[in-house]
């Protein structure tokens, strides 16, 4: 496992040492397509640019385009599926009733959410954009729970069955979603949000 790692941190270094100053602005990219497109593995891009940039440049590179693919994203969503939404569905269906469910979810509900993860950004990113969440209660959500998720990519940089294999890796999940709720609270009751 361990010359597994030291092959793929040796790939990653050569590859971004060869894109010279092109590097942050892949990786930066990447990460806003995989909150678009949800067959790409968030968690290596993560690890890639924490380990390219260091863990400082890694993480605000990592932060900040998640944050930024997730808001193209809902607006996108929002644009091209809200109306189909409205027009095709009867009132009482489940996808009404799920989406107005989801609207009625709180900015600590939204984040904790987000901040699990192995959550498919992707699936709430759409059921953002399809409910018509406000965009300042998902954008602040969004804002406090990449925090946590980038940071334990960052610092895991493992996947699913790796983290499984490794109880303090839950042990770090379940503290880093609970930094992630406590924060959220924090923040809905200094700026009075809902």
């Amino acid at each position: 496992m361990q010359e597994l790692f030291s092959n793929f941190y040796d790939l990653v270094m050569n590859f971004i040492a060869a894109l010279g100053i092109y590097g942050p602005i892949l990786g930066s990219l990447l990460i806003v397509a995989e909150s678009i497109l949800p067959v790409l593995p968030l968690f290596v891009f993560i690890t890639m640019n924490t380990l390219a940039f260091g863990k400082l440049l890694g993480f605000l590179i990592s932060w900040i385009c998640t944050v930024i693919g997730c808001i193209l994203a809902y607006f996108l969503v929002k644009k091209l599926g809200y109306n189909f939404v409205e027009k095709h569905f009867k009132e009482k269906s489940v996808l009404k009733k799920f989406l107005k469910y989801f609207k009625g979810l709180t900015i600590t509900q939204i984040t904790v959410i987000l901040a699990v993860p192995f959550t498919p950004a992707f699936m709430v990113n759409i059921a953002a954009g399809l409910s018509n969440l406000p965009l300042k209660k998902y954008l602040v959500a969004l804002i406090i729970s990449k925090i946590f998720l980038v940071y334990f990519w960052g610092t895991i940089g493992t996947g699913l069955i790796e983290s499984l294999k490794h109880p303090e890796s839950l042990v770090a999940v379940f503290i880093m979603v609970l930094m992630a709720y406590l924060a959220s609270v924090i923040v809905r009751k200094v700026f009075k949000l809902e």
